[in-house]
This record gives C-alpha cells, sequence and structure tokens, in this order.
C-alpha cells in the first residue's frame, strides 16, 4: 500500500493506493486483483477485497465501488442515500464516516480529494475520456456547492500510466487540441510515435480550477517493477484479461 505524505499528516482519514501484492488470486490477477468486473475468480475479489477494508481500518464498512463507465458521473452518498446497486459512476463524493470509497485503476489515473474544514472527500476515476468530459472540475464544483472551500481541498492523484509508455494516435491528439489548443503540450513525438501525459493533464485541470495543494505519486503502472496491475501491459503480452488495482479513502 502506498500512501500520500500530505494525506498522511490527516488525522480521523484513512487512505491507500494498492498495488498487486498481498492477495488471494493466481495467475495473471496475482494477486491483489480488486476487480469483481474482472474475469477472476469472484471468491478470490472477494477476498481480496476484504484484505483492503481490514488494512484500513477494522471497523470500517464494505468497501463502495461503482460501475465505471468512463464518464464525468459521480454520486453523491449523504446519511439518506440507500441505493443497493453498484451506481454507473466514475466519482464517489461522502462526509459520512467509516465508508470506505474507492476507485478501480488499470493504467488510469485514481484520485483522492479531502477537504479539512467540511470534512469531505471523494474518489475519482479518471481515464483519458473522463479527464477531457471534466470528471475532475464538476467533482470539485459540486463539493465548493457543499461548503467545501478551495484553499482547505487537498488532491491526490495515484499511480497512473507514464507519457512514456502511453501512445496514442493523431486523432486523439486532435480531439485534445481542438478543445484547446494549449492541450498540444502534454503531447510528445518520439521516434514518429505520439504519447499523452495523462497525469500532467490531470494535474493543471486542478490548477485551472485554483487548487493548490496537490500530491502528485508519480508511479507509472505500466513499469512491472511497481508491480502495478496494467491494461496496457496485459495487452502487449496477449493476455485476455487484467487485474484492477484499487485506490480508497475513508473518514474515521
Amino acid at each position: 500500500m502506498i500512501k500520500s505524505k500530505k494525506l498522511t499528516k490527516i488525522k480521523n482519514l484513512k487512505h491507500g493506493f494498492f498495488n498487486s501484492i498481498g492477495g488471494y488470486s493466481k495467475k495473471i490477477y496475482k494477486s491483489l486483483n480488486c476487480g469483481p468486473g474482472s474475469l477472476d475468480n469472484k471468491i478470490n475479489v472477494k477476498k481480496n477485497l476484504q484484505v483492503v477494508r481490514k488494512k484500513i481500518c477494522n471497523k470500517a464498512k464494505n468497501i463502495f465501488l461503482l460501475h465505471q463507465i468512463h464518464s464525468n458521473k459521480f454520486i453523491f452518498i449523504d446519511k439518506k442515500y440507500n441505493n443497493r446497486n453498484k451506481p454507473k459512476a466514475d466519482a464517489i463524493i461522502t462526509d459520512q464516516k467509516n465508508i470506505p470509497i474507492a476507485v478501480l485503476t488499470a493504467d488510469c489515473a485514481p484520485i483522492l480529494i479531502y477537504d479539512d474544514k467540511i470534512k469531505m472527500i471523494a474518489a475519482i476515476h479518471a481515464g483519458w475520456k473522463g479527464a477531457f468530459k471534466g470528471i475532475v472540475a464538476k467533482v470539485i464544483k459540486f463539493m465548493i456547492k457543499k461548503g467545501c472551500e478551495l484553499e482547505n481541498i487537498t488532491a491526490v492523484i495515484g499511480p497512473s500510466i507514464s507519457q512514456k509508455n502511453y501512445e496514442v494516435k493523431e486523432d486523439f491528439k486532435r480531439k485534445f487540441i481542438k478543445k484547446n489548443k494549449n492541450n498540444y503540450k502534454f503531447f510528445k513525438k518520439k521516434k514518429n510515435k505520439l504519447y499523452f501525459d495523462l497525469t500532467s493533464y490531470i494535474y493543471s485541470s486542478l490548477k485551472k480550477i485554483k487548487i493548490t495543494n496537490i500530491d502528485v505519486l508519480n508511479i507509472d503502472t505500466f513499469d512491472i517493477k511497481n508491480k502495478f496491475f496494467s491494461a496496457r501491459r496485459a495487452l502487449k503480452l496477449n493476455h485476455n484479461d487484467y487485474g484492477r488495482n484499487i485506490s480508497i479513502i475513508m473518514l474515521n
């Protein structure tokens, strides 16, 4: 489990970015695969989620997960929230204690957010689509509406694919340039190949909405040495599926 130095300093807050180590899954899912949507043995995935829950806090309720759809949709869990189904969205916001909220990634960026005054947290799954559709700004705006203030917010961008391993096509770049011509700075050409910097794009989105307290972990999920699941690496190895990394935060 990897932690943010900024979030670790905060009392009454638990969080962690988990890689593939310390679970029950076998073969390509070895070993802490937390993705119920993967083709892994469901019993092992449940056991893995319990491992994570206990590492966060023994008293924690079951981990709240989403059916992630690469959107800019989010859900807010308040006292009245009682949806038994897994919502289709890519971010969770809550002010409730002992509810661990989490997102699953395998190259996309997990973002954990905390407001120190209102005591509100968020977990965001931001692949290029969600980031492009403005999921980060949408979540922050909602938190502000609920009483949070920009100077009290800490945002942490967790492990995700690095630019040097994120090859994209020209039409991908055109889409970003069409949205904002300054987006060219997130692209790099090397040996006739084009690469995109997802982390910097998200960092820039946070800066644009005047978040100043940002922690970037800069850990490449594609690099096998870091022991994270990676969709792109799995594709390169001709695997038919891949495990999911979990990033989690909880008020206690």
